[in-house]
């Protein structure tokens, strides 16, 4: 599949890198075409890099992994038409640490940032996914032990199909990712970001993940 992954930081490129690695077609989207950040990444994977237009363009599904507080511009300057009738597979964060620790989680007229992205995009397909752990578990989940979980939320039905099967290819077991239903589900999962952050101070390390008892 060719996969435009947006962001260039720990999540963009750890997902680009295990994209790649399942033979994906990958390009990695920056503000400039010239990112060397991007440039670095795409010589070592021998993969594509561009602007966030030149990415989305030729994908037929964008991974939005910029910061939650910029990933509206960067959607935008991806281009609506490059985004319409694709998957968009949001696993951004709208944290705000302006005022430092711990940071506030905009919810923007009490929704979520993703459900904000559907309404800017509407006809993109998007689904919430992969924002409530850190990047090296969203691509390795043996790394934690357990019956741990992953959560998607989207509109779009077969968009979650689409989606659930990527997360399979990660190694992400079905019974282990737990449909929330459609988008609004985003704004729980946003919400447990800065919990998922005191967890990381109190236990020194960012390789946990929430996991779900049923009786």
């Amino acid at each position: 599949m060719k996969i435009a992954v947006l962001g260039t930081g720990d999540v963009g490129r750890q997902l680009a890198s295990k994209l790649v690695a399942l033979g994906h077609e990958v390009t990695l989207g920056s503000r400039s075409a010239d990112h060397a950040g991007a440039t670095a990444w795409a010589a070592e994977h021998d993969a594509a890099h561009g602007t966030f237009a030149a990415a989305a363009a030729g994908a037929e599904l964008v991974v939005n992994a910029t910061g939650g507080l910029v990933s509206l511009a960067a959607l935008e300057a991806a281009g609506a038409e490059n985004l319409a009738g694709k998957v968009v597979v949001d696993v951004s964060n709208p944290l705000d640490f302006s005022a430092g620790f711990p940071p506030a989680v905009q919810t923007p007229d009490g929704g979520s940032l993703a459900e904000q992205i559907q309404r800017t995009f509407p006809e993109a397909r998007v689904v919430k996914t992969l924002n409530t752990m850190t990047n090296t578990v969203m691509v390795e989940p043996a790394r934690v032990p357990g019956d741990h979980v992953v959560f998607v939320c989207g509109d779009d039905e077969e968009a979650k199909l689409t989606v659930t099967e990527l997360l399979a290819s990660f190694g992400w077991p079905a019974a282990r990712i737990v449909d929330l239903g459609d988008l609004s589900g985003a704004r729980g999962t946003e919400l447990l970001l800065p919990l998922w952050l005191r967890l990381m101070g109190t236990l020194g390390t960012g390789d946990f993940n929430f996991g779900i008892l049923k009786a």
